[in-house]
């Protein structure tokens, strides 16, 4: 079975978040949530998130893909934790699926993930960074071999079912779609 972490960041896009980890549960996929330190997560619409650990206890095992939610300022402080930025970078090596939503992709830019790729991020995100060969798709969805981005709050269900298919197939990802009677 696939195993996904989703760092929590204080400000966090809430929608994003739980949808995520919502359909990837749905999927059968294990998904461990984790604060950047011990304290309940308020998402950046008040929203209080309950993480199952911190990240310093959920990075002492492996991951089949990190999934990193946007939101303002929670990508700030996702862009700033050195152990995330480690984490991203040694997953990147050993070929694991990242993924970054909303304002996210940018944490993943700072990290040197995005150079030569194509990514897509809320409207403007990237517009600024010099990443070389970095390529802005403002599709809903993009994914570049391991690398998935997405829009916004908007795209997350899609996001989410892309993330399904990609870990546990297209069968998967169409049976959680039916069920949710889209």
């Amino acid at each position: 079975m696939a195993t996904v972490l989703v760092p929590l960041a204080q400000g966090c896009e809430e929608l994003e978040a739980v949808t995520v980890i919502d359909l990837l549960r749905r999927a059968q996929i294990t998904v461990v949530t984790a604060g950047l330190d011990d304290q309940p997560v308020r998402g950046s619409r008040g929203v209080r998130l309950i993480p199952d650990t911190t990240l310093k206890t959920a990075l002492e095992q492996d991951y089949d893909m990190i999934v990193l939610p946007g939101g303002m300022p929670g990508a700030d402080h996702l862009e700033r934790d050195p152990r995330l930025r480690a984490a991203l970078k040694a997953a990147a090596a050993r070929g694991k699926f990242i993924a970054a939503i909303c304002a996210a992709p940018k944490v993943l830019a700072s990290a040197g993930l995005l150079a030569d790729r194509r990514a897509t991020a809320y409207p403007g995100v990237l517009d600024n960074l010099n990443v070389p060969g970095l390529t802005r798709t403002g599709e809903a969805v993009t994914g570049d071999g391991a690398i998935i981005t997405s829009r916004g709050p908007g795209t997350a269900m899609d996001f989410a079912l892309t993330l399904i298919e990609k870990l546990a197939g297209r069968a998967r990802r169409d049976e959680v779609e039916r069920a949710l009677a889209r």
